[in-house]
């Protein structure tokens, strides 16, 4: 099966290396620092959760604990 260069980096089961993965790596990180969850960057790049960790985690990248934000009692 010969490449066209049409393939996305959301094509599932595609291994990404090379400058694509550190051009992916670099959004992820972005997008990860600015809010988003795991989650939400697995389901918008068709890739699995654990993709998105391990390339955060490669990119040095310190997560956040699970949960959200936890709501304090009033006095």
């Amino acid at each position: 099966m010969a490449s066209t260069g049409t393939a996305t980096s959301t094509e599932k089961g595609r291994r990404i290396v090379g400058a694509e993965r550190q051009t992916l790596a670099k959004d992820l990180v972005k997008r990860y620092t600015s809010g988003e969850s795991i989650r939400a960057l697995a389901a918008s790049t068709g890739r699995s959760y654990g993709f998105i960790h391990r390339v955060l985690t490669e990119s040095g990248v310190q997560l956040r604990q699970r949960g959200g934000a936890r709501r304090r009692k009033k006095a």
